[in-house]
């Protein structure tokens, strides 16, 4: 492989793991914003607050959820606001991991691994695939789509 070529796989792999370095930030102001308001979703589903999960949602949107043995739930975001606990002791937690973002314009996407936790413990994991859309001047999250399992590996 020539030098150049190596030093442009050597700056990716840089590139890559500034992105994908195991956690939920994101690496550019852009990117923050991006994944300000999906963040603000997870930690509503932590605090049980659904006010503050509809906030992050435009109205209209959907999530598709599917499930181990290839069942697919699809719900308008009022129906899945509804379907979230909002009462118990059960600590929930969702940990996002290397997400992926993408920003055109007004549009953008997030695709990210997660964790989701119950009283510390994994319960399930998989990956969490966010459209967001920008309205004046605020990102919403448009639609949910994620995967469920219960194998999950060790991070």
């Amino acid at each position: 492989m020539p030098i150049s070529r190596n030093i442009a796989a050597l700056a990716a792999g840089v590139m890559t793991l500034t992105l994908l370095d195991g956690s939920s930030h994101a690496a550019t102001p852009a990117e923050q914003a991006v994944l300000a308001p999906f963040q603000a979703t997870l930690d509503g589903i932590a605090k049980r607050d659904k006010a503050m999960i509809r906030a992050q949602l435009l109205p209209g949107g959907n999530a598709t959820l599917l499930r181990e043995g290839g069942r697919i739930v699809q719900l308008p975001f009022e129906a899945f606001v509804e379907k979230l606990p909002s009462t118990g002791s059960e600590r929930l937690e969702e940990r996002i991991y290397n997400p992926l973002i993408r920003i055109d314009d007004n549009i953008a996407v997030i695709w990210a691994s997660y964790d989701f936790f119950i009283d510390g413990k994994v319960d399930h994991c998989g990956t969490d695939m966010i459209n967001l859309v920008k309205r004046d001047g605020r990102w919403l999250v448009s639609g949910i789509t994620d995967n469920s399992r219960k194998n999950c590996p060790s991070r």
